[in-house]
């Protein structure tokens, strides 16, 4: 058997003269970093975007859905070493424990991630274990980190520039302090501006970084001084956490953008407090109200300070309105037309909107700036696995020294979409031969209309499932306005017909296509009577993990049910395709 020397690229040993050299992947210059060219699952590894000390992130491609993201991979060099083309191992066994638990960290703030929705928020599509580690897939973005951005600004932005930003950044807050999370690493370079519309990404990496630390090194090497509360450094039992936390570092970012200096470092403020109100150092240049606001979100005890998200809203006078806080499933998916107007009378609209219906962080564009490792310290995960972050009975901050895994075994599986897919392929029988694809693998806002085609070698029925980037889950045909979904072998068929056409809306994001061409009519009505205008919507969440859990059968639950006798005339056969809904 061949075997390859440390580098073929260097001279070669007299030992190696008779050996076969084997091609293999472009080494990485990034330490523990897998070499370009390196295969994860569908994703092929472009070049490392960046490596730190808890994480590596690489920009891929997308095989499968034919698309450029970027890839996390948990490793902690403090702790573990490469082994292998991709195993990952503790380097002494005394580590085990906490790289476990990092580990697990890691891996729930990847579940949780991939729960929020919100366009300030970043967006985990999948995450998966493997070689001994985890990974977690992302978009892939553009753009410049408010660190940098106020650097090259010169001089400090105006009251409005600084709501623009405050505003979605405070509903992305509310999104996650709802979910009884907290975020803790708010900093100018953990706020990315998106290079297509400067709107304010914050960037949520760290959790894993979080555990390790508190178990490895002192918390002031993990803190951001001047942005980091002082409960965040005491563990002192009447020294909570809570959102008041990251109202603190919210507005000490403010404070740095408007002085130019971040606040001074809060544990100090308890001794002798510097601190100079910007009601003094900042009057005249913004509104008092806006100063004064900032001011109390920066009171260094926390019982004195702002206590919730939604108060510091009203102190800066932010739209209420634009708060967005419903569950994922409460998102708007696809928007028919009005109902037709009375004879004589003009309709409003002439064609329904095809939209993918997540306000998640839009997919297509590229990513550049991405925390590394050490970003945001994203605290909690899982809730049923890690302490809460807002509960009364909660330490700050957290040490964890073993693994979570048992906890986290009893936590119910989350559904995904993109799982129920997966088991519906499962099931497929190739002889029905069923195709679908796309006349557009990427449709533009406003501009684009969804067409696509199927085919089938044999007769039978045709269902239409589309799941959006926030995980709803849609029967797109039949519907009440299209229900013959009869098919022939050997015809091909496009849809959506002209007479229910959807246009492609707001917002942006990945939309999942699965095509079932059944040999009997199938039956969803078991699972859902909510319609969502000419489509049934489907449960996800919790209603959705409960159903997948308790289906005995082969297949998706969410492949309904055929209309016959005997378990041998559930037959049928499935196609798959994604597209890209951009701006």
């Amino acid at each position: 058997m061949s075997t390859l020397p440390p580098d073929p690229a260097a001279p070669v040993d007299p030992d190696w003269a008779a050996t076969e050299f084997i091609p293999r992947p472009m080494a990485s210059k990034h330490g523990n970093a897998l070499p370009t060219g390196s295969h994860l699952a569908e994703f092929e590894l472009l070049r490392v975007l960046g490596e730190g000390g808890f994480g590596i992130v690489y920009l891929a491609y997308d095989h499968s859905l034919q698309r450029r993201v970027a890839i996390k991979e948990y490793m902690p060099a403090s702790l573990a070493m490469r082994s292998g083309p991709h195993e990952v191992v503790v380097t002494s066994e005394r580590h085990r424990a906490v790289f476990d638990a990092g580990l697990e960290s890691f891996v729930n703030e990847a579940r949780l991630l991939a729960q929020f929705d919100h366009p300030s928020l970043l967006k985990v599509y999948r995450f998966w274990r493997d070689h001994g580690t985890a990974y977690m897939v992302m978009p892939f973005y553009e753009g410049v980190t408010l660190k940098d951005q106020l650097k090259q600004m010169g001089s400090p932005p105006d009251e409005r520039w600084l709501t623009t930003l405050l505003g979605p950044l405070t509903e992305a807050l509310m999104v996650i302090h709802a979910e009884h999370c907290l975020h803790r690493d708010i900093a100018p370079d953990n706020i990315l501006l998106l290079a297509d519309s400067g709107r304010p990404l914050l960037l949520d990496f760290g959790a894993a970084r979080q555990v390790i630390g508190d178990a490895t090194q002192a918390l002031t090497a993990i803190l951001k001084p001047g942005y980091a509360p002082v409960e965040q450094y005491a563990e002192v039992a009447s020294l909570k956490q809570g959102p008041w936390t990251d109202v603190y570092a919210l507005c000490a970012v403010m404070y740095a953008a408007m002085t130019g200096s971040k606040p001074p470092v809060s544990v100090a403020r308890t001794v002798a407090d510097g601190y100079v109100p910007l009601m003094q150092c900042a009057e005249g240049r913004y509104s008092r109200p806006f100063l004064q606001a900032i001011d109390e979100g920066l009171r260094v005890r926390p019982d004195e300070r702002t206590h919730s998200v939604a108060a510091l809203r009203q102190a800066l006078g932010l739209d209420e309105a634009t708060i967005l806080v419903a569950p994922p499933a409460a998102a708007a998916a696809r928007v028919p037309p009005p109902a037709p107007a009375p004879r004589g009378m003009p309709a409003t609209a002439t064609t329904p909107l095809h939209a993918g219906w997540s306000r998640s962080t839009q997919a297509g564009i590229a990513m550049l700036v991405l925390v590394v490792a050490g970003g945001g310290a994203f605290w909690a995960g899982q809730r049923q696995s890690m302490p809460t972050a807002i509960s009364p009975a909660a330490p700050a901050p957290v040490v964890v020294t073993a693994p979570t895994a048992p906890a986290a075994a009893a936590t119910p599986a989350m559904f995904s979409v993109v799982g129920e897919f997966d088991r519906v392929m499962q099931a497929s029988r190739s002889d029905f031969k069923v195709q679908a694809s796309a006349a557009q693998s990427r449709l533009r806002i406003a501009r684009d209309r969804l067409a696509f085609k199927v085919s089938a070698g044999r007769s039978g029925h045709v269902y239409v499932l589309v799941g959006g980037p926030d995980g709803s889950l849609l029967l797109l045909f039949p519907n009440s306005v299209a229900p013959d979904n009869r098919i022939s072998a050997g015809q091909t068929l496009t849809l959506p017909q002209s007479h229910w056409p959807l246009d492609t809306a707001e917002p942006a994001g990945v939309e999942h296509f699965v095509v079932i061409v059944s040999e009997h009519p199938r039956d969803f009505s078991h699972l859902s009577q909510e319609r969502d205008a000419w489509f049934l919507r489907l449960p996800t969440g919790d209603a959705g993990a409960t159903l997948a859990a308790g289906h005995a059968g082969a297949g998706s639950v969410m492949a309904g049910k055929a209309r016959c006798a005997g378990a041998s005339c559930d037959a049928y056969g499935a196609a798959r395709f994604s597209l890209d809904v951009v701006n």
